[in-house]
């Protein structure tokens, strides 16, 4: 395996843990997420913080995650289907209730040191609101 696929797939280990800390190992101090359908935040305090938004509002795993890399082991991709359940009201978005939803999705990744310099996260936005708004 790659040096940039066994960090992804360390990232994710981490995600599904829940063990917040070892995903913010994987990042550079200045990583960039660029938040599905949303603007870029920059350094990884700010990663910090969605994590806990992202914490108290949904309960995820990760399951059929399928790690690529590019031939110069700089950039990386992810495609995976999040098993979920949204426990708290998130900002702009429907009532939570527990609802559950399933809904493929995916990331990209730029490496830089050994460490995850950019995470672009990708999924049908749509889809979830209709599946958890019950249509």
């Amino acid at each position: 395996m790659s040096s940039s696929l066994a960090l992804v797939a360390r990232y994710y280990d981490a995600f599904n843990h829940g063990d917040w800390e070892a995903m913010l190992e994987c990042l550079t101090d200045d990583v960039a997420h660029d938040i599905n359908q949303g603007h870029r935040e920059t350094g990884r305090d700010a990663f910090r913080a969605f994590l806990a938004r992202m914490n108290r509002s949904y309960r995820e795993e990760l399951r059929d995650v399928v790690l690529m890399a590019g031939s110069d082991d700089a950039r990386a991709a992810a495609e995976y289907v999040v098993h979920g359940q949204y426990l708290a009201d998130d900002e702009g978005l429907p009532a939570a209730h527990g609802q559950r939803y399933v809904l493929p999705g995916g990331a990209f990744f730029d490496i830089r040191g050994g460490r995850i310099a950019r995470i672009s996260n990708y999924y049908n936005l749509q889809d979830w609101i209709a599946q958890v708004s019950g249509g």
